[in-house]
Order: C-alpha cells, then sequence, then structure tokens
C-alpha cells in the first residue's frame, strides 16, 4: 500500500519545541487518517532545527465504501418532517425511500445513503492544510507582505516549503497538490543551511532521508544525539578524561544541529578554584557544552566539548577559539561572583530577609527562617540530630539565597550554601544541612541520612505545609503553585527511608500550627491598621493577637488526611495493594507512618498465605451478616456475648479462640511485632471456620441469636487490631 512523506520546512525551530511537534504532527495527521476511514500500518515524525517531516507506511489507496441506513419519520407524519428527512439525506423524492414495517410503532420511511470513497490522495490535500493552519505551537509568528492579510499564517519561524509525496513503492510518487498561504507542496527540500544548501528533489521517505544525509542533514534526532554522545566520549577519552554525561543537555543540543561536529576546547586552569558545579553550569547555560572530567581524581578538567553544525577547512579552530574567548570570560564573572560572596558571611546576609516577603500572609523570609529553626530545634532529639548544630544549620539553610553566584544561576541554590558554609569553618554537618535540606525534590532525588540535614529537611518541608495549610492555599485538582504534594511527598521519603518515628498528629506539630496561626492573626491585624490609614476610617479587626498555646487552628487533621492521601499514592507506586492501605488507615490513630507501612507490609504477606486468606473470607463472612442483621434490628450488637448462652462446642471453641487472639495479638502489636501479631490471627482461622460450618447464627431463640450476633461481632474486633479487614477486597 502507498506511503505518505511530509516535510515542512521552515526556519530555525526552537529545540525545545522539536520533539512535542514532531508528535503533534504524527498524532494530528493519523487522527484525521482514521477519522477518514484510512487505517495505516505504521508512522513516525521527526525534527531538525528547519523541518518537521512525517512518514505514514501502509495507507490505502482509496476510502472504504460507506453504506449508512437512516430511519425516517413515520408514513402518517406531517409534510415538514418529511421534507426535513428528504434534505438530510439528499433523496430527491419519497420513491428513492424504503418503507419499514413495524406493527406496534407504526410503518417508517427508511433512507439507504450509499457513499463511495475518496481517493486518499484527495482526502489528503483536504486535510493537510487545515492541520498546518491550526498546528498547535507554543508561539507562533506571522511574516512578510502576506501577514497584513486576514487569516494569514501564523507558524513558529517563517514556512519555506512544503513537501507532500503519495504513492507505492515501487512507482513515481503523486505530489498531494495543496497550498498554504501561498506555499505550493512539491517534491523540493534543502539541505544544510551553509554545507549543501541547494535543492533536492525527494520522491519518498527512503529516498527522502539518504538524500538529506548526503545533504548533511541527519533528519532522526536520536540518531544526533547517539553522534553527539558517542564522538564526545571518544574525543575526551583520547585525551585521558572522561564525559561529564548530561541528557537534558544533549537533548537540547540535539535540537540545534543537523550535522553534528564534536570539538574539544579549553580554559585556565586558574579557574579550577570555582566549585565544579559553578564551572558546568556558567559553561551549560552559556554555551551549551559539556564538561569533561580526571578519572583519576573525579574532579573537572579544563577542557570542554561543544558541538558545532558545520564542518570547516580549519577543523574548528576557529570555532573552538571562539567558544574559548566566550567561555573565559563568563568564567571570569563567574570567578568574580564567587570571590565576591566568600567576602560575606552567611549570617551576615540575614538582615537582608527581613524586608523580602517569602509570602503575603506568612510574613518575610526571616520570620519563615525564624520558624525553622525553631522546629528543626524541636525534631533534632527525634532524628538523633544535635540541637545546636541543626539549629544553626536552619539558620543558614537559606543564606545563599542572597549570593551572586545563586543569583546568576538559581539551580546551584542549596549546593553554594554548602561551599560557603565549609568555607567559613562551619561545622561538616552544618555544611551539608544547607545543601540537602531542600531534598528529596522528587521521586528520584536522593534522600539525606545525616541526621541534622533530616531535621532541617523536615522542618523546612513542615513549615511549608503547615503555613500553607494554615492559610488555606492547599492543592485543587492538578493545581500546586506552592508544591505541597511534592513536600509532603519529601517528608514521607524522608521518614520511611531513615527509619524516622514521627506522629503527624503529635503536639510538635500542633505546636507549630499554633505558631503559625498566631502569626498569621498578627499580619493581618497590622495589614488592618494600614487600611485604616490609608482610607482614613476604621476597619473591623478580628480582635487583640491572640496567645500562642490555645488551639488556634484546627487544620491539622486536614493535613493528615493529605499525608494519609500521599502515602497511598507512594505505596501504590511501588506495588502495595492500595485496599491494604485502606485496610489500615482505617483504623484510628494511624499517624506514624513507618508504622503503617510496616502494618501493610505485614498485612501483604499474611493474606498471601492460605491462613490469611480463609481467616479474610470468614471475616468478611462475619461482616456481611452483621451488617444484614444490624440493618434489620436497626442496631449494633457491641458488648460481651454472654458465655452462658453458648450451647454448641463451636461457639465455646470461637469465643476461646477470640480471647487468645485478642491477647497475643494485642501484646505483638504493642510490641510493634506486626508479623506476630499476622501470626497470632491466623489461629482464628479454623475457629471460624468450624462456627460457620456448625452453628446456625440466625437462631430461633432471639436471645441465643443476639449472642451469637456478638461473638461474631468479637471477630471483627480482634482482626482490627491490626487493620479493618472489610476495607479489604477478595
Amino acid at each position: 500500500m502507498p506511503d505518505l512523506l511530509l516535510e515542512l520546512f521552515s526556519e530555525e525551530i526552537p529545540a525545545r519545541m522539536q520533539a512535542k511537534a514532531a508528535e503533534d504532527l504524527r498524532r494530528m495527521v493519523t487522527d484525521r487518517l482514521v477519522a477518514e476511514g484510512l487505517v495505516y500500518e505504521g508512522a513516525k515524525a521527526f525534527a531538525t532545527p528547519r523541518r518537521l517531516a512525517l512518514t505514514v507506511h501502509g495507507i490505502p489507496v482509496r476510502q472504504p465504501d460507506l453504506k449508512d441506513e437512516r430511519r425516517g419519520p413515520r408514513l402518517d407524519a406531517p409534510q415538514a418532517a418529511i421534507a426535513g428527512f428528504l434534505k438530510a439525506t439528499g433523496l430527491a423524492a419519497l420513491s428513492e425511500a424504503k418503507i419499514q414495517r413495524d406493527p406496534k410503532k407504526g410503518d417508517f420511511y427508511i433512507a439507504l445513503i450509499e457513499k463511495p470513497g475518496r481517493a486518499t490522495i484527495d482526502v489528503l490535500a483536504e486535510i493537510l492544510p487545515v492541520i498546518i493552519r491550526t498546528f498547535p505551537w507554543p508561539k507562533s509568528m506571522r511574516w512578510g507582505a502576506r501577514s497584513a492579510k486576514s487569516g494569514s499564517l501564523s507558524w513558529v519561524r517563517p514556512l519555506h516549503a512544503i513537501t507532500a509525496t503519495f504513492g507505492l513503492e515501487t512507482e513515481e510518487p503523486d505530489v498531494v497538490n495543496f497550498s498554504v498561504d501561498g506555499i505550493e507542496t512539491g517534491q523540493t527540500t534543502y539541505g544544510h543551511r551553509f554545507m549543501a544548501p541547494a535543492a533536492i528533489q525527494v520522491r519518498r521517505f527512503e529516498d527522502y532521508e539518504a538524500k538529506l544525509l548526503n545533504a548533511k542533514v541527519v533528519l532522526d534526532p536520536e540518531r544526533r544525539k547517539d553522534t553527539i554522545v558517542t564522538d564526545a566520549r571518544q574525543l575526551a577519552f583520547a585525551q585521558g578524561f572522561e564525559l561529564v554525561e548530561d541528557p537534558t543537555l544533549l537533548d537540547e543540543i540535539a535540537g540545534l544541529v543537523e550535522w553534528p561536529v564534536v570539538l574539544m576546547g579549553s580554559f585556565e586552569m586558574d579557574f579550577l578554584s570555582i566549585p565544579g558545579e559553578v564551572i558546568r553550569a556558567t559553561i551549560r547555560n552559556n554555551q551549551k557544552c559539556f564538561v569533561v572530567s580526571d578519572p583519576k581524581t573525579g574532579k573537572l578538567a579544563n577542557k570542554f566539548i561543544l558541538t558545532a553544525n558545520v564542518e570547516t577547512a580549519d577543523g574548528g579552530k576557529t570555532i573552538v577559539g571562539g567558544n574559548e574567548r566566550v567561555i573565559r570570560a563568563r568564567l571570569s564573572d563567574a570567578k568574580f561572583f564567587y570571590d565576591t560572596d566568600l567576602k560575606t558571611r552567611l549570617e551576615d546576609r540575614l538582615p537582608k530577609f527581613e524586608s523580602i516577603v517569602f509570602h503575603e500572609e506568612l510574613g518575610t523570609q526571616a520570620e519563615r527562617i525564624t520558624r525553622i529553626e525553631r522546629l528543626a530545634a524541636e525534631i533534632a532529639p527525634l532524628v538523633g540530630a544535635d540541637v545546636t548544630k541543626a539549629k544553626r544549620a536552619a539558620k543558614l539553610a537559606k543564606a545563599d539565597l542572597l549570593t551572586e553566584v545563586v543569583g546568576e544561576f538559581p539551580e546551584l541554590q542549596g549546593l553554594m550554601g554548602k561551599y560557603y558554609a565549609q568555607a567559613q569553618g562551619e561545622d561538616a554537618s552544618v555544611a551539608a544541612a544547607c545543601e540537602e535540606h531542600y531534598k528529596p525534590q522528587g521521586p528520584s532525588d536522593r534522600v539525606p541520612n545525616d541526621p541534622v540535614s533530616i531535621a532541617v529537611a523536615l522542618a523546612d518541608k513542615i513549615d511549608t505545609l503547615v503555613g500553607f495549610w494554615e492559610i488555606d492555599k492547599k492543592p485543587t485538582g492538578s493545581k500546586d503553585p506552592y508544591a505541597l504534594r511534592r513536600a509532603a511527598l519529601g517528608v514521607i521519603r524522608l521518614i520511611l527511608e531513615n527509619g524516622i518515628r514521627i506522629h503527624l498528629s503529635s503536639p510538635l506539630i500542633a505546636t507549630h500550627f499554633d505558631r503559625i496561626a498566631h502569626q498569621v492573626h498578627l499580619i493581618q491585624l497590622a495589614n488592618d491598621r494600614r487600611m485604616e490609614r490609608d482610607i482614613g476610617g476604621h476597619v473591623e479587626r478580628t480582635g487583640p493577637p491572640l496567645p500562642l498555646g490555645v488551639g488556634i487552628s484546627s487544620r491539622q487533621p486536614d493535613l493528615l488526611a493529605f499525608f494519609a492521601d500521599r502515602l497511598k499514592v507512594q505505596l501504590r507506586e511501588q506495588g502495595a495493594r492500595h485496599d491494604l492501605v485502606d485496610a489500615v488507615f482505617a483504623l484510628e490513630g494511624q499517624d506514624d507512618l513507618l508504622m503503617i507501612v510496616r502494618r501493610v507490609e505485614a498485612l501483604a504477606a499474611f493474606l498471601d498465605t492460605d491462613d490469611g486468606k480463609n481467616l479474610l473470607a470468614g471475616t468478611k463472612r462475619a461482616s456481611n451478616i452483621l451488617a444484614i442483621e444490624e440493618k434489620r434490628d436497626k442496631r449494633s450488637f457491641d458488648g460481651a456475648p454472654d458465655p452462658a448462652l453458648y450451647s454448641l462446642a463451636e461457639e465455646k471453641a470461637l469465643a476461646k479462640a477470640i480471647d487468645q487472639v485478642k491477647t497475643e495479638a494485642g501484646v505483638a502489636v504493642a510490641k510493634e511485632d506486626f508479623a506476630g501479631a499476622m501470626s497470632a490471627m491466623a489461629k482464628l482461622r479454623p475457629a471460624v471456620d468450624a462456627f460457620f460450618d456448625k452453628v446456625k447464627v440466625n437462631d430461633d431463640d432471639p436471645k441465643v441469636r443476639e449472642n451469637r450476633l456478638k461473638l461474631l461481632n468479637q471477630i471483627r474486633a480482634a482482626t482490627r487490631a491490626v487493620a479493618d479487614f472489610s476495607k479489604i477486597e477478595g
């Protein structure tokens, strides 16, 4: 079957837009083909700095013929309804319609509509211009004389040529004839801007890709990336270095060149006195170049690797020299920034935070730092951190935000704080916490394990969550402008991966809620006074400042529920069953995340055994019976059953097993031995099985019936020592 080749040739397409544009082109064309009844075999899109290209394989030559049977009005319908039916179906007269007999509903007209399929090339000529005109570029422009006309094409950069061919592999393809904004389709494209700018005549994709390669254009971005990274590694290796891999930068560079030529440059050794991350950020951000390291020391070498878009007669010497001049100037700036920063101690920068607002309802950065410092000191004993060091780290952790280097390279915040703390002689744990208190910033980010870093990281994230919860700025749907989901996940990972015991409903967090609520109240009063001065009138105030420790906030349970939801997401992503998570969270007082996870793990292991599966079935049967009878009697069956009413051995055996299990499971849970609690639960299984096999729950004697229902309720109560079995599926 025939193939489609489509190329949209333009000026430079921004690298950051290329991958999505290629996918959009593939999706839009193939979706329309399918909508037109043209099912294809395969499609692939490509992007270079100057073109978007698409090949679609195995498209039928024609659309299938369509036959449709459309039901019309009844034979005795008003004339207007019949006229509308004829117009809608395209029938010239009622004689062209058929009649469908229906003894119950009456006889109806039926129109048999046959629509012959069109040639695929005609369909393409209709849909492709629409796709080009409606292409979803994030930013687009108009250009030239035609831009003054209404409806002129808007494209990411000026569009110069459209190649569109369709045909069998064994035959000369046809041009899909259409025009967009005066640009006629054809079979002409162009090679590399400098090395092969002449026009190229192409026929189909294989011919097109090969001719572009001869014209110094590598069409496939993945092939360009492979060339860049392979040549860069080899060039570094030949000089005794190792390439510092950077996948994000590699993607960007591949979008900047059509013919990658990898070269190496150098800079003065003196610049290596700057932290390696600053050198890398400078070279990466300004010149889109890779850095290399010395494999013996692991430190950066005074070399960089650039990717040119052209082969030159001098072997790239001019290009390398130009890049070296720019990089030398940028590194000089970076060194000046770094040396200037070292002249001021971190704590001496802190007064500037008093005039920098963190959030209009939560106060200044200085006030926030004070809160974090206090909270870190309270958390420190819980995580085994030195209180003095935790306070010091919390005090200094944000100071690098005011440095020159971080102002130039915001992505280095935290890291530069560590370097500056080390330079002024701070304790190693304090310096590490300056960097690590932001971590983890995502599911793949490293989790700190130094106790001081953990204390400050938890304090920073908890203060963020409590603060925005207190002013009711919680995430909504897909919107999370303050990254609160990420902060909660960070708290969860810090706790779980370090084996930390913190109760999220503890007085510590309640006090922090109280502290922030008090501060929010003071800020509101200050705002009221300012408004009073501005308008020269009276503003109704909410009252005098409330003292600390009076339970100002009631939002802590809501935040705990948010943590529960985040933990469920985290555990599900790790493969845990969602119903087991719900079964544990259904118990009251579950706010120790580490213990919740251990319960879930023990429960999952137990339910994988025969005892676990059978006990679950028996417990669910008991719960179902109780639910039915409680609904019928409109009351619950709480309370201890009366042993005097036991008439069967199975009742007595079950009661004895329940008492034994409740004791053993309770002791195990108190020791946080959840596997032991599950083993105790397993002892219920034979007694429960025997009870349901031999005992009639709804006995004719009302007292016996009530007593047996109370016994079933004891099963439910016993299993709740570890989880709410009613929440478990299966």
